[in-house]
């Protein structure tokens, strides 16, 4: 694994602040919260199309479940996101970007899962490229060896032109303390 692979990284707006989640909200509160940032219009997530957080909401759910099925301990009931390694991409979704960089070390294993690339196509109908990773979470020990065989996204497709795939996102089953 690159040296580059042992930290984490959290993107956020800095006048919201790290480790916000829209999952936490109940729903009429997350849909009131994305609707003005819609409004706001000049961030990436203001172009979430209409039934994001149920699709999300879905895939947190599932995605718990597969952790747990691999023996992970999540503490939260969702997780927070971070990806393996810098993706100055993801900068790029905010008006004032900030970022949080924390050592894998300082996580418990059993309480990170592991998508290669974005939960979001990973489990898409729609992608059927038939990679090996998609439809699959992965551990803290087998995402090193699918990052030993493929490196990570955000070097070998920078500019996405390679697939949906520009991080390997990371979901943070446990407080994160900044």
């Amino acid at each position: 694994m690159s040296d580059r692979a042992v930290y984490l990284y959290h993107y956020y707006e800095s006048s919201r602040g790290p480790f916000r989640n829209l999952s936490e909200l109940d729903p009429g509160e997350a849909s009131q919260v994305l609707e003005s940032i819609r409004q706001g219009g000049e961030v990436m997530a203001a172009r979430r199309p209409e039934g994001y957080m149920e699709r999300r909401r879905e895939l947190e759910t599932m995605a718990r479940s597969l952790f747990i099925a691999k023996g992970g301990k999540p503490q939260r009931t969702v997780p927070h996101y971070m990806v393996v390694g810098a993706c100055e991409w993801l900068g790029s979704w905010y008006k004032e970007p900030a970022s949080v960089r924390k050592r894998i070390s300082d996580f418990p294993p059993d309480t990170l899962s592991f998508t290669y690339g974005d939960m979001f196509p990973t489990f898409s109908p729609r992608v059927q490229d038939l990679r090996e990773y998609r439809g699959q979470l992965y551990t803290y020990k087998e995402i090193l060896q699918l990052i030993d065989k493929y490196g990570l996204p955000q070097e070998w497709n920078k500019d996405g032109s390679k697939g949906p795939e520009r991080y390997i996102e990371v979901q943070v089953w446990a407080d994160v303390k900044v």
